[in-house]
């Protein structure tokens, strides 16, 4: 089977170095066309809910779930119409709502809402599809085709995803564990790991308790307290022999500047879990059989 690889999975070897790494990779869905990894997810879900016959949709998210909707769904009406409401709550990243903003057309609102899970939860009861990656499994298909990329580049042991409602990284951790997945036509087994934020982490404690100081973090991005794949997810994560990490602002910090000295990428915060997961790895001694992936998300 050929497949197409959508986003650069770039080595840095001067990078993985410095970290302690035999090898490390970026896997930069950053340069998706809709901008982030929800790219792969959001799409697919529309698709499959259009040929079904939907033709009103409605989302709620802190940005890049939103954008990617709402750039489908703007493509999509170049042929047939269809609506998205995109429900945002105040704290929505500034730049984040510009964007989202410069979408808006007669098909494509976007709403600021007190609450907006609730105003997807109440437009949905009235008809509309609601795009819920946390609970809609469909969300899962997507990402299939991400994790088949991944598992192009040889060698790789281990593959780090900072992780909000889990859905990301279900996927992976489905494919790369499953019966028939890289583990048994590579020969060898792939680690996924999850990495959270000092501020929203459910599902890392589900494997081990964080004792840290809360706060409120720079990515922004990590916000399910719900954690409904939760259960799934960690025995998942415990099947490939990965792990879940939670990233203070302080590492957050530490490694977007050592990614941006030494690649001169400058990688969002959201984007830095992964590399920070990775640093916590190599410092705790966790033993990974070859190279290393960092998924650098997008905003």
């Amino acid at each position: 089977m050929i497949i197409d690889v959508i986003t650069p999975q770039e080595k840095y070897p001067a990078l993985a170095k410095i970290i302690g790494l035999s090898g490390l990779y970026f896997k930069r869905e950053d340069l998706h066309p809709y901008g982030s990894h929800k790219g792969r997810s959001i799409p697919t879900m529309i698709d499959r809910y259009v040929a079904s016959g939907s033709k009103d949709f409605v989302i709620s998210s802190s940005g890049n779930a939103a954008l990617a909707a709402a750039l489908h769904v703007k493509m999509l009406n170049e042929r047939s119409p269809i609506s998205l409401s995109v429900f945002v709550g105040h704290h929505i990243a500034p730049h984040k709502l510009e964007k989202l903003k410069a979408l808006e057309d007669a098909n494509i609102r976007v709403l600021i809402k007190e609450r907006p899970l609730q105003a997807l939860t109440i437009a949905s009861q009235e008809g509309a599809t609601g795009l819920r990656q946390s609970t809609d499994d469909s969300a899962l298909i997507g990402y299939e085709a991400l994790a088949r990329e991944l598992g192009l580049i040889q060698g790789i042991g281990a593959i780090f995803v900072g992780t909000s409602s889990g859905t990301t990284a279900q996927a992976l951790a489905t494919y790369f564990s499953a019966k028939d997945g890289y583990g048994k036509g590579g020969g060898k087994s792939v680690q996924v790991h999850i990495v959270q934020t000092s501020g929203c982490h459910p599902i890392s404690d589900g494997m081990e308790i964080f004792d840290g100081k809360e706060e409120e973090s720079l990515a922004d991005a990590i916000v399910d307290r719900t954690a409904m794949r939760k259960s799934r997810l960690v025995s998942l994560i415990k099947k490939t022999g990965g792990n879940a990490w939670v990233a203070t602002n302080d590492e957050i910090i530490a490694a977007r500047d050592m990614v941006f000295e030494n690649t001169g990428l400058d990688i969002s915060t959201n984007s830095a879990l992964s590399v920070v997961g990775a640093m916590q790895a190599v410092y705790r001694g966790w033993e990974i059989d070859g190279d290393v992936v960092c998924m650098i998300c997008g905003e």
